[in-house]
């Protein structure tokens, strides 16, 4: 699943997302990336996103965990007035295992995870080896990488319990 914010304190709620997660039943969050600073992408005139990815183990159904993940971004303050435009924190379900699925509700894989370096870099982290994505997925975050594509930088390497900090070299 992936994971961004770019209002309030954003690694802060990135954070309280994981707990809520692996405090609800069914639900344990078992790896998380490095945080990225990335720059907004649709809407631009907004603030920088931190995004990463977490894998879970679960015993929900797909439908049933997009629904907790809704639930999640409604309890930490999540609106939905502008597409693609700021918000306090947003959880996609990228991936569940190799299912995949086109409903109205939800589409697995992700329809657009593979366009961008936002999803990409930080889901090559976390992407289990042996997926039948993991190869296409860490080739196209390197080269999203290398392109400097949608700014995207190295915020922290973070103990998601713990919290995060920016980034220095």
């Amino acid at each position: 699943m992936a994971l961004g914010s770019n209002l309030g304190d954003r690694s802060g709620m990135l954070a309280e997302a994981l707990r809520r997660l692996d405090a609800s039943e069914g639900v344990e969050v078992t790896g998380v990336s490095a945080v990225y600073e990335t720059d907004p992408v649709g809407y631009t005139e907004q603030p920088a996103f931190l995004n990463m990815a977490a894998a879970l183990r679960t015993t929900l159904p797909p439908l049933d965990l997009l629904r907790l993940l809704l639930a999640v971004e409604q309890q930490l303050g999540r609106v939905r007035d502008v597409r693609w435009g700021p918000r306090v924190i947003d959880l996609d379900l990228l991936l569940y295992g190799a299912v995949k699925m086109d409903e109205e509700e939800l589409t697995l894989p992700h329809p657009r995870m593979m366009e961008r370096a936002f999803v990409l870099v930080p889901l090559a982290d976390v992407l289990a080896a042996g997926h039948p994505l993991q190869a296409e997925v860490a080739e196209l975050a390197l080269a999203a990488l290398r392109e400097g594509k949608e700014g995207i930088v190295s915020w922290n390497t973070i103990n998601w319990r713990s919290g995060s900090a920016p980034f220095e070299n």
